[in-house]
């Protein structure tokens, strides 16, 4: 039986690895970290546009290599149009490529959650966004979905309440 993939989006320190760990121990299963922290870490720089679809798809193939080790569910911290918002806001638009795989498998999640921009925003090491910045991204990753008609949760409060939250929904 294939897992239920939950996609977990939101802005630069909104909380979703943390929801993302926080769920798979108390479901027993696993998630999938958000490859681009691992990107800027190990390239020692932030993206550029042409990093876009390498993330993505670096990203989804670790979804798909997670799926067989998972149980009921798959969390996923962040999805291919996660970095599609990102590139449309920092690049000023979608790579073709980017675009076809953001489009290919919205529907391939059985729930979206979206972190609200509710907790103290941290900075991230090297990644470029700021508080500012992730309320512009957030508005635009909200606008995302309502044009894509994609259903999604606002995730919202303490780590405790985020939990709870999703838990009820799950």
């Amino acid at each position: 039986m294939k897992p239920l993939r939950i996609a977990i989006l939101g802005t630069a320190s909104s909380g979703k690895t943390t929801l993302a760990a926080a769920l798979a121990q108390r479901y027993g299963t696993v998630w999938v970290p958000e490859y681009l922290r691992e990107f800027v870490d190990t390239e020692g720089r932030v993206p550029v546009a042409a990093d876009q679809i390498h993330i993505a798809r670096t990203q989804r193939a670790r979804e798909d290599a997670a799926a067989p080790l998972a149980g009921k569910y798959l969390f996923c911290d962040t999805t291919p149009l996660m970095t599609a918002v990102y590139s449309r806001h920092y690049f000023g638009g979608i790579d073709p490529q980017l675009a076809l795989l953001a489009d290919a498998h919205p529907r391939d999640y059985a729930m979206t959650l979206v972190m609200a921009p509710d907790i103290p925003w941290v900075a991230d090491g090297l990644q470029r966004e700021n508080e500012e910045v992730s309320i512009i991204v957030n508005r635009m990753l909200l606008d995302e979905l309502a044009a894509r008609e994609i259903p999604y949760i606002l995730i919202s409060g303490d780590p405790d309440q985020r939990i709870s939250q999703a838990s009820g929904h799950l």
